[in-house]
């Protein structure tokens, strides 16, 4: 009986034990038999180059061209005929008739003989594109190296579903000569830097120079290239800066790049041009939203991202953001739209009166007036209490270099306890010497002081204040009030400072 129950066992088990290759072997032909479906059909799905009916045009610059529907070849025989003349002017007149009646016909006129680069067809680009061509301006090149993807749909001004894998330049051509076929469209699949600026924003055919460039560009280092680029060929350009995290369109304007604020693209770019001589006179548009709990903000990559390695290898290319930054649809509308209406009133010549931001206008003059007033005491003091040295002393500093030091070199916080509100700047290190510089004699005489950037420090007005009595005036060192780390922390600053210093004009 033991050696049958025994048997018995090893029969179940047997049994159960091919019972399970069985169906293991079933499993696995059935996966088998389903990826080769799948691979039938994917095969089936790609067409044959050959076919004239496959859907698929040829290769051209801007990459594979679907085959276009009815409606497609409809608005591109339309677009042929608008371009080569075969189009009644004034159907063009009425539907640009409102523009017409506001800007003038001779401003009309101008627009549309005008030709407008844009760098950058994302969310920013393909609004302010969509605007011009609207409006009127007959010559649009389109610079960018990306495609439409579904992620773009929230933001793009004018693609759909069936967009999405084409390339940004030819999709706006392909929405917006449905709109306004007589506009004539440059199409550049190509990522812009300094190596093809030359090309990329050089004349239009018959040698026509831009009459404005719209720098829509993400990437820092090549927003800085074509921005610099523009500053020193003379070339009309406005540039935008970040809608991202960005929800208040109240608080979208534009400015001189030099006093932009409340920006972390502005921000960057302005440090990286400054460095490279370029401090103001490029428009911007910005906003001075501020960021806040509860607002949306770039979050930091998570610590498994870093334990992979260096994350610059996640970018898509070299230099180029690897998070995804948060955008709400609506505002790269409203830079796009803000940028061509500044295009449009420059081009055509319409009046032009930008509120400033007064605030913080107000703010840099007071914090030039009151290193004004400590330099006078710091003189006043070195030349023996005598006060007719400081009649008529001027400092070297402007309004701008105030902007730049308090925004860019300390972050717009105190050097001393990181404190953001009531700054002032004042000299660091006590002079051994005087600081008055004469130049002239008798009623010609120009009196100065010898600061410069370098020398300045951001505090709040109540650690000025400590400073300026204890230090400046007193007999205290930097080592009795300050710890070795702010110490060190406001030298890598004035570093910085002097950086900019020799290449301020």
């Amino acid at each position: 009986m033991s050696s049958l129950t025994s048997n018995n066992k090893v029969q179940l088990a047997a049994t159960a034990v091919v019972s399970a290759a069985v169906a293991a072997g079933a499993i696995l032909s059935y996966q088998r038999l389903q990826k080769d479906s799948r691979l039938n059909r994917l095969k089936q799905s790609i067409p044959n180059p050959g076919d004239d009916e496959s859907g698929v045009q040829k290769l051209t610059r801007v990459g594979p061209l679907p085959k276009p529907d009815k409606e497609d070849e409809h608005n591109f025989l339309l677009a042929q005929r608008a371009q080569a003349g075969d189009f009644d002017d004034e159907l063009v007149l009425e539907q640009l008739a409102r523009n017409r009646v506001f800007l003038s016909d001779q401003g009309l006129s101008k627009l549309r003989n005008a030709f407008v680069i844009i760098v950058g067809c994302g969310g920013v680009g393909s609004h302010a594109c969509a605007a011009l061509s609207r409006s009127g301006v007959s010559k649009i090149r389109l610079i960018d190296f990306d495609q439409v993807t579904l992620s773009s749909l929230n933001r793009h001004a004018v693609a759909t579903l069936a967009d999405v894998g084409l390339p940004k330049v030819q999709c706006l051509q392909r929405r917006l000569c449905a709109i306004t076929p007589w506009t004539k469209f440059d199409l550049r699949l190509q990522k812009f830097d300094g190596s093809v600026a030359g090309d990329l924003l050089g004349d239009w055919e018959g040698g026509q120079r831009p009459d404005f460039v719209i720098d829509a560009i993400d990437n820092i280092e090549s927003k800085v290239e074509l921005l610099k680029y523009c500053h020193d060929n003379g070339l009309p350009v406005i540039s935008a800066m970040g809608a991202g995290t960005k929800s208040d369109p109240t608080r979208v304007m534009v400015g001189d790049i030099g006093a932009s604020f409340e920006d972390g693209l502005s921000r960057a770019t302005r440090r990286k041009l400054k460095l490279l001589g370029v401090t103001s006179g490029i428009p911007v548009v910005y906003s001075t939203e501020k960021m806040g709990e509860g607002k949306a903000a770039l979050l930091p990559l998570s610590e498994e991202e870093f334990k992979k390695g260096d994350v610059r290898d996640l970018g898509a290319l070299p230099d180029f953001r690897v998070r995804i930054l948060p955008v709400l649809g609506t505002m790269p509308a409203v830079f796009g739209y803000v940028a061509a209406n500044h295009v449009i009133l420059k081009i055509t010549g319409y009046p032009m009166d930008y509120q400033p931001a007064k605030a913080r206008d107000k703010m840099y003059e007071a914090i030039l007036a009151y290193v004004q007033a400590s330099e006078e005491k710091v003189v006043r003091m070195i030349e023996g209490g005598r006060t007719d040295v400081c009649v008529g002393l001027k400092v070297p500093i402007t309004p701008g270099d105030i902007a730049f030091l308090v925004e860019e070199a300390f972050r717009g916080r105190s050097a001393v306890t990181g404190v953001p509100t009531k700054l002032m700047l004042i000299r660091w290190r006590k002079p051994a010497t005087t600081t008055l510089v004469r130049i002239g004699e008798g009623k010609d005489e120009q009196k100065s002081s010898n600061l410069r950037l370098r020398d300045l420090v951001c505090m709040t007005k109540e650690e000025a204040v400590r400073h300026q009595k204890e230090v400046l005036l007193g007999d205290k060192s930097l080592k009795d009030l300050y710890s070795q780390e702010v110490i060190e922390l406001v030298e890598r600053q004035q570093e910085e400072a002097e950086a900019y210093e020799r290449h301020r004009p």
